[in-house]
């Protein structure tokens, strides 16, 4: 998927814990069966009282010249650009360069609604304004380098979702322009902005407005798993600015999120209203519950690469996991596994099936499937010996055998089970099975 993209975490029954009896072998097993079965590629770092109590990288940095990833490797960390985004509107708010209850129309003009708009709307995805990368063509533009003009024009061409305030609904267009004030208000880039405010003072190695992705720089290319990794192209970066554009690794995630709960970059008072969740949505922070706990923080995705951050303020836990490889095992599956090491709780670990299965067989699944129980239709096609879906409207993904006519994709918890000579496929998801007959 190639628009910068917004993942839930897993519900999860947590009890207390304590670092002293943190399963690092459980984890550690976990990252040997991914490594062996070629499952994923990226990086975790977990920190208890500020400090590092464990990090693992896996995979590859770039597969063509079989650079491996390590602690040093830096990832493009999606929408978790907005936590930093967020924090420094609540600095320049502080600084008494701006409020949250005034209107953008000072600034965008052009854009619907504008004079009733306000920053705080902008913050929390209560504006009303479409989120561009849903746009149909932005996948025709969306490697090409983009003038703050030219995005302020995309965005103001959008039509009104709903009035500002009467609810919320996540679009990456707020961030974009809330990315244009902070340039405003401080007269200086995002980049520098972002420099001055938070990577300095916090000492952060490497952390930075991302640009095009270098190597040399211990940077990562991104894949997607489709049989084999396939390399992904680069969404150019003067396009999701403050929105996605941050580049980053877990270890300075962490050092981030834990100086933002410690009041150290915004006050008491302003981290409050950025954790106040109202229809899922804090102002540049989202909660995620655990049984009778709480984390915040927020996850990420932009083009292969997808991202997690989260903290625990009881416990002054923070964890952050950053992968190069999408479509894979699901960075949730690894933050459930650890949480369950650090909580001791139970934890399955993943068995990746070997099923062999032959050409014919696979082709007689191929085709367009229907059914009367929901409006989509799901397109089975193959690409050398894997079978691909793709459901109405949504990207493709590939299945893994676990039989001869059972397949699975776990990032989305599906199973499908086909019966050819019935024609027909049985969609399993969410405890519920939806027949499918071929057209």
């Amino acid at each position: 998927m190639k628009k910068i993209i917004i993942t839930s975490l897993l519900a999860l029954i947590v009890t207390s814990g304590f670092s002293q009896n943190f399963n690092t072998k459980r984890l550690d097993s976990l990252f040997q069966i991914l490594e062996i079965n070629n499952k994923f590629m990226g990086s975790i770092a977990i920190s208890e009282n500020g400090k590092t109590i464990y990090t693992k990288s896996i995979g590859f940095d770039d597969l063509a010249s079989s650079k491996k990833s390590t602690s040093n490797t830096k990832y493009r960390i999606g929408s978790i650009s907005k936590m930093f985004t967020a924090s420094m509107i609540f600095k320049a708010v502080e600084e008494k360069k701006i409020n949250l209850s005034q209107t953008i129309d000072k600034y965008f003009p052009t854009v619907k609604n504008a004079n009733k708009i306000t920053i705080s709307n902008l913050l929390n995805h209560r504006s009303g304004i479409h989120d561009f990368t849903n746009d149909p063509e932005y996948l025709n533009w969306y490697t090409e380098p983009q003038s703050r003009i030219k995005m302020t024009e995309r965005i103001a061409a959008g039509n009104i979702v709903f009035e500002p305030d009467t609810k919320g609904q996540y679009s990456n267009s707020n961030y974009i322009l809330l990315t244009f004030i902070l340039e405003d208000v401080y007269k200086k880039s995002y980049s520098e902005i972002l420099n001055q405010k938070i990577v300095k003072p916090l000492k952060l190695k490497n952390t930075y407005l991302g640009g095009k992705i270098s190597l040399e720089n211990n940077e990562s290319n991104s894949y997607t798993l489709s049989g084999k990794w396939e390399k992904e192209k680069e969404t150019d970066m003067s396009i999701p600015l403050g929105a996605g554009a941050i580049v980053s690794n877990p270890t300075d995630l962490n050092i981030f999120i834990e100086n933002l709960f410690a009041g150290k970059i915004v006050s008491a008072e302003n981290l409050n209203l950025m954790k106040t969740i109202k229809d899922k949505f804090g102002m540049g922070i989202l909660e995620f519950p655990y049984f009778e706990r709480k984390s915040y923080g927020h996850t990420g995705g932009i083009d292969g690469f997808r991202s997690i951050l989260s903290y625990f303020p009881n416990e002054k836990l923070a964890l952050a996991i950053t992968s190069n490889g999408a479509m894979g095992y699901d960075n949730n599956n690894i933050l459930l596994c650890a949480l369950s090491s650090y909580f001791n709780k139970p934890f399955q670990m993943p068995s990746f099936s070997n099923v062999e299965i032959t050409a014919v067989t696979l082709d007689s699944y191929l085709g367009t499937y229907g059914s009367s129980q929901i409006p989509i239709k799901i397109n089975i096609t193959k690409k050398e010996s894997t079978l691909i879906a793709q459901a109405t409207g949504q990207p493709s993904f590939p299945l893994e055998p676990t039989a001869s006519n059972v397949f699975k994709f776990d990032p989305a918890g599906v199973v499908i089970e086909f019966n050819a000579e019935k024609k027909e496929l049985i969609l399993k998801q969410g405890g519920k099975d939806y027949v499918f007959l071929k057209e």
